[in-house]
């Protein structure tokens, strides 16, 4: 079965195009010309990922997100063609798993739609048989079950974009070790794509905001400035 891309953008240019470019490669897609139409639509026809862009009228795609995030982590990748970073940086803190300025090259958009698809199928898969996962580690008060997408930080569940997963993931199973940030890069997107520092930088910070909310003295994420972060060693 093709996997399933929403598009969001009221540049129903974009939307043909990209559609076209994605049918291609063989996904199926579905468009919306705006965030409330593409609200319903996704609530009632769920797909494997939505690309939305910011600016829309009757509501954007950072409210869309917001409302999207309340019951589902559905991977997004935001496009903006505005040069300021706030835009950006805002998103990612929203939930959203990457983002593409505008204008932007189509197999750009491909590839990085392919990544994000191939880390939320290696989170979301299953342990086969029922049995005890494979995947799943505990380090101190935190449980990560990478096969069942699951985390918990003291007991409590911890809802985790794909992206923010595998960071923690990628610094709570090497504590005391320090992480940079190509490092981290390549944790969660792989070695062949590239964001740049603020992306990453974004997404620890969102990190220990869902961790602080369960917990407000978590402080196992440390940053070392000029260097990268690193988890804390068990005392």
């Amino acid at each position: 079965m093709p996997q399933q891309i929403a598009l969001v953008d009221d540049d129903r240019n974009i939307l043909t195009s990209v559609s076209i470019a994605l049918e291609a490669e063989g996904f199926k897609v579905t468009t919306y010309t705006d965030g409330e139409t593409a609200l319903r639509g996704l609530t009632t026809r769920p797909v494997d990922l939505a690309v939305l862009d910011i600016k829309m009228p009757r509501m954007d795609g950072m409210e869309l997100l917001q409302k999207l995030r309340q019951s589902s982590e559905l991977p997004v990748i935001f496009l903006t063609s505005k040069d300021d970073e706030v835009d950006e940086l805002l998103g990612l803190r929203m939930g959203a798993d990457d983002y593409i300025k505008k204008p932007f090259s189509q197999r750009l958009l491909i590839e990085r739609i392919r990544a994000l698809l191939r880390r939320a199928e290696l989170e979301q898969r299953t342990a086969e048989g029922g049995g005890k996962s494979q995947g799943a580690f505990t380090r101190g008060e935190l449980v990560m079950d990478g096969d069942r997408h699951l985390c918990t930080w003291k007991g409590e569940p911890v809802k985790l974009t794909v992206t923010e997963f595998l960071l923690l993931k990628a610094l709570a199973q090497r504590p005391g070790h320090v992480k940079n940030r190509d490092q981290l890069m390549d944790a969660a997107y792989g070695e062949n794509i590239y964001v740049d520092d603020r992306t990453i930088d974004s997404h620890i910070k969102r990190l220990r905001k869902k961790l602080r909310a369960t917990d407000n003295e978590f402080d196992k994420i440390e940053t070392l400035y000029g260097v990268g972060y690193r988890y804390k060693d068990e005392e």
